[in-house]
């Protein structure tokens, strides 16, 4: 058995980490809807603002009705599960040797994650509903790994386009 050309080994390396970001997301949406409370309670207590320094310049911005609330949670696990479709389509592909769809796949997908953690849990959770002054309901560091690990995996598929393009 001879080593791994660079196109198997870049393309291996996409197949496993565009896997194992689908399976994580896919397991963080399935506990979303078997286990809706924990979460639940996460995303009311963010919007609402209710542990946070309650500086009045900046607690107008609380939402606090909570079917508001629960239909900004509601998005975020059908988001999640989206991208978690996507990301196993790309895997599938990946494997089947169709390496374009494969990449785009797997970019929407990652994108999608990263538009998820980034500009809605770190930009609007962490900076305009002050997610940064919680003790308790402080979800930054789990979405800042997400995030990179996102963006790690992007960098990986992306890397495989010259490699496979004459594949």
């Amino acid at each position: 058995m001879s080593a791994p050309t660079p196109r198997t080994a870049a393309t291996l390396a996409a197949t496993l980490l565009t896997a194992t970001v689908a399976l994580y997301i896919a397991l963080v949406a399935f506990g979303n809807i078997t286990d809706f409370g924990t979460n639940q309670q996460f995303v009311r207590h963010v919007l609402a603002m209710d542990t946070t320094f309650k500086d009045d310049d900046l607690m107008w911005r609380a939402v606090s009705g909570k079917g508001l609330q629960d239909a900004v949670y509601v998005v975020i696990i059908v988001w999640e599960t989206l991208a978690a479709l996507v990301l196993m389509y790309g895997t599938w592909l990946w494997v089947r040797h169709d390496y374009e769809r494969a990449r785009r796949f797997s970019t929407y997908g990652l994108l999608m994650l990263m538009v998820l953690f980034g500009a809605g849990f770190i930009a609007v959770g962490g900076e305009w509903f002050a997610m940064w002054q919680s003790k308790d309901w402080n979800g930054l560091e789990a979405a800042t790994r997400v995030f990179l690990l996102s963006g790690v995996v992007l960098l990986v598929v992306q890397l495989t386009e010259s490699r496979t393009a004459t594949t």
